[in-house]
């Protein structure tokens, strides 16, 4: 398949993504769903914001130099100190790119930068050129560029690839456009800026009025050759083009496109429910490609249509986006090395042979609760197990409901606070409300819970609960996660990871400006 005919998908799910509120990620988390990226043969990987802190520019460095078949990115301002805590970070990688951006909308000129346009333009080519010190791929954004003047965005972009940039990303910022006037511009600037034959245009749409696929989608039409998107479409605000979408769409009507894509499809719903699982974000039932309704057909007609010809109802097919029956692999009488091959097989990587002891244990713990243990089971327990093990200040020890028809419920709980037994009871509305009231009578945390969701990891009434709680602590936002057969359990743990994170402190979440 011929360059032209390739379209690059690029991934931004561990740096774009990761700034939904929330869904920051530690370095080992960000490590795994790089891998499950890479086995989806995505193009780029953008592994974060270098310089954004040390613990990010970690987590890049910790992607570069484990992924091995694709471009691992991390994106810089155009400022020296970004580019360098950028190449610095990007050392180990088979390829890396460097992806730097700076604003070209008057109002983000005016308002935000306080710059002219020829100051802009000076800054962003003596950043480009910085950063092909490091690397021969510099990716360059015109940040908010759907709002931007055509003309200085066509002398722009042409200084850009003059400097050294050999792809050049047309963001919808803001998520303002519409598909119609986002081709046209594709096609616009594609006609007019005499070098763009030296370079790879990409899009990068938000979804604040949920166009981002359909804008992504309008720019291909009209030469665009690299998407950037995430999984679940996760991201700030209303979130960015998802991934699994502008991939499909792309491979199902190809009457339309003239592209095509190199991923392995049937990798997209275990990267799905991976995302999903370590930031605490979960996928809609009626969600595209990888919701649980995805390929559920409830009317009476329609089943009888698929079963007699399946392509009535079904434009793909389940089966090639990793859909498939859950098969018991795993149970009770299995052994370690049967438990570490599943891991192994769903490219699950433990930090050592104490990391896997621990996972063992818990595997065992849930096998004494749950006769099938399906591979979502075990995504859960990883996460989890990595979670609890992650920071230690507060640990459930053991916990105590009383809720029953005409009296009001009541937890009781041990946590180990520090190192130290404490107790602690309250009453409540229900049994989690209890539980955490119960909680905070110990750890007064002073933070305000913004979410409280139920999501169930399989089927049946035996499935493990998935729980996500997010606190705020003056502004400061964090997930957490938790997962057990025993949904007030699985609260707890969910409450006390979330308030470990924003207590301890050990997942900011990187604010800062971006395209």
């Amino acid at each position: 398949m011929s360059t032209a005919d390739q379209l690059i998908i690029f991934d931004t799910t561990l740096r774009d993504g990761e700034q939904s509120p929330g869904a920051s990620m530690t370095q080992y988390e960000k490590v795994r769903i790089a891998k499950a990226l890479e086995r989806m043969q995505v193009d780029v990987i953008e592994a974060g914001f270098a310089i954004a802190s040390q613990g990010d520019f970690e987590a890049v460095k910790a992607v570069a130099d484990t992924v091995k078949n694709s471009i691992v990115c991390s994106l810089a301002r155009v400022m020296d100190a970004d580019i360098d805590r950028a190449g610095e970070a990007l050392k180990g990688a088979c390829s890396a790119r460097i992806h730097t951006f700076i604003a070209t909308s008057p109002i983000h000129m005016q308002y935000k930068l306080r710059l002219t346009e020829e100051e802009v333009l000076a800054r962003a080519v003596k950043a480009i050129k910085r950063a092909r010190r490091y690397v021969d791929d510099v990716e360059f954004s015109c940040e908010d560029a759907v709002r931007s003047e055509p003309d200085f965005l066509c002398r722009m972009i042409e200084a850009a690839i003059n400097a050294g940039a050999g792809t050049i990303n047309i963001p919808d910022t803001v998520g303002y456009a519409i598909p119609e006037r986002f081709g046209a511009l594709m096609a616009t600037l594609l006609e007019r800026i005499p070098n763009a034959d030296q370079a790879v245009f990409s899009v990068h749409c938000h979804n604040d009025l949920g166009l981002a696929v359909a804008n992504s989608l309008a720019a291909v039409q009209q030469g665009a050759r690299q998407v950037e998107c995430t999984i679940n479409g996760l991201g700030e605000r209303a979130g960015n083009a998802a991934l699994e979408e502008v991939v499909m769409a792309v491979n199902t009507r190809q009457d339309l496109f003239t592209v095509n894509t190199r991923l392995n499809t049937k990798e997209i719903v275990p990267a799905s429910r991976l995302v999903s699982s370590i930031t605490g974000f979960p996928v809609q039932p009626n969600k595209a490609i990888v919701g649980a309704n995805a390929f559920a057909h409830e009317s009476g007609i329609h089943q009888d249509g698929v079963l007699k010809f399946r392509e009535t109802y079904e434009i793909m097919r389940a089966e090639d986006v990793g859909w498939h029956t859950n098969k018991m692999v795993l149970g009770k009488h299995s052994g370690r090395n049967a438990f570490k091959a599943r891991l192994d097989e769903l490219g699950i990587t433990l930090a050592d042979d104490q990391a896997l002891q621990e996972a063992f244990k818990h595997f065992k713990a849930l096998a004494d609760k749950k006769h099938e243990i399906f591979d979502e089971d075990l995504h859960a327990l990883v996460t989890d197990t990595q979670k609890q093990a992650e920071v230690e200040v507060y640990q459930l020890l053991s916990l105590k409901v009383c809720s029953e028809t005409g009296t009001t419920p009541v937890a009781m709980l041990e946590l180990k606070v520090d190192g130290q037994v404490k107790v602690a009871e309250s009453e409540g509305s229900g049994p989690v409300d209890a539980t955490f009231k119960a909680i905070e009578n110990i750890a007064n945390s002073g933070t305000h819970l913004e979410l409280y969701l139920v999501n169930a990891i399989t089927s049946g009434t035996d499935s493990q609960g998935e729980v996500t709680v997010r606190l705020n602590k003056a502004g400061r936002v964090v997930n957490g996660q938790g997962a057990d057969t025993d949904i007030v359990v699985a609260s707890a743990k969910a409450y006390l990871n979330a308030l470990n994170f924003v207590l301890v402190g050990t997942k900011p979440h990187p604010q800062t400006d971006g395209v």
